[in-house]
């Protein structure tokens, strides 16, 4: 398990790393190529007062949640956050078992506003198990 976290503001190439029984595990984030505005990406990431909408809030919360979608698309065209991805890579005895995004996450929020991208680990935690079954069966094709 990462223990380690990764920073609160993090930038790509940012790594965390961790072992696990006999292996050395790398969480790396790396930028996310889609060039999508969230706007694009996420449906609802404009709040509505149509209950139909993906975006639906309730009409007392509509300006709260206008200006909070408003703040994080002004960072976002600031480049204040970006959308990555997070791979896992596994390690043992100086040999990379693992290919580079075979055990990845993309379209993760990083800097976020408001966030402090404990969501990042979080998504490393959970390649880390699936990264560890893919260096085993390597290991096993390796040694047959």
């Amino acid at each position: 398990m990462f223990t380690e976290k990764f920073k609160r503001y993090a930038c790509e190439g940012d790594f965390i790393s961790t072992t696990v029984g006999e292996f050395d595990a790398i969480a790396t984030i790396y930028r996310d190529d889609c060039s999508e505005a969230p706007d694009e990406r996420i449906d609802g990431f404009w709040p509505s007062c149509d209950p139909k909408s993906a975006g639906y809030v309730r009409p007392e919360n509509f300006k709260k949640e206008q200006a909070k979608a408003q703040r994080a698309m002004n960072s976002w065209l600031k480049d204040g956050w970006f959308y990555c991805g997070i791979a896992v890579t596994i390690i043992k005895d100086g040999v990379t078992l693992t290919g580079k995004y075979d055990n990845a996450l993309w379209g993760v929020e990083c800097n976020y506003p408001g966030s402090d991208n404990s969501y990042l680990t979080e998504v490393a935690n959970q390649l880390l198990g699936e990264a560890i079954d893919c260096a085993r069966a390597t290991l096993r094709r390796l040694c047959a």
